[in-house]
């Protein structure tokens, strides 16, 4: 088993491996990107319907 171990470490790193490794580590630095895009995005709306929220809120009672 030892030997099995050390012949699987010593080998060198499969070409697909790391085509496989860079092309997925783009793909979650794509993915962090968005997400980073979406909060914002989700933030600025947050942002508008609590104003929306504060200027329907009436200070007063209509009727009186």
């Amino acid at each position: 088993m030892a030997k099995a171990l050390y012949g699987h470490v010593g080998a060198a790193p499969d070409r697909r491996l790391l085509d496989e490794v860079t092309r997925l580590r783009s793909r979650v630095q794509a993915l962090e990107f968005e997400i980073t895009r979406l909060r914002a995005d989700n933030d600025r709306l947050a942002a508008a319907a609590a104003e929306v929220d504060d200027l329907l809120r009436l200070a007063e009672p209509a009727l009186t």
